[in-house]
């Protein structure tokens, strides 16, 4: 097993404990995800199967599609980090209808929100996904 390939697995384990998580406060809490959730749980759960293949066929062209998703799901939840913060105004919340993308409810381990909780997975994975890109050969 090369080291390369280790970056590849610990991205896709990243990947799929985000799904979990996202999964299981959707389906076993209960919890409504809100508009920009959606859009990062849109990012997120195709990374898990497309690094899960990656890691099988041990194929570098996983990690790219993976990385351009990562970057997509990065700014979103970027967006929405900020949004909870109160560094953006209001005015610009994406909800309309439904549970608010600005009002979080629910905080992990001391204060974490969820929406931190995205933005540091997306980090995760792009920074492993850029590394292994590095060291993988062409």
């Amino acid at each position: 097993m090369t080291r390369s390939w280790t970056l590849l697995l610990l991205a896709w384990l990243v990947a799929t404990a985000a799904t979990l998580g996202a999964l299981f406060l959707g389906e076993v809490m209960g919890m409504t995800p809100c508009v920009l959730c959606w859009y990062q749980r849109i990012f997120m759960f195709p990374i898990a199967i497309v690094l899960a293949i990656a890691c099988f066929t041990d194929d570098r062209r996983g990690a790219i599609y993976a990385l351009a998703l990562a970057w997509g799901g990065l700014a979103v939840a970027a967006y929405h980090t900020l949004l909870v913060a109160d560094l953006i105004p209001k005015a610009w919340v994406p909800c309309s209808a439904g549970v608010s993308c600005a009002d979080q409810k629910l905080d992990i381990l001391n204060g974490v929100q969820i929406p931190w909780l995205s933005l540091a997975a997306f980090m995760a994975l792009a920074i492993l996904l850029i590394v292994y890109l590095r060291k993988s050969p062409r």
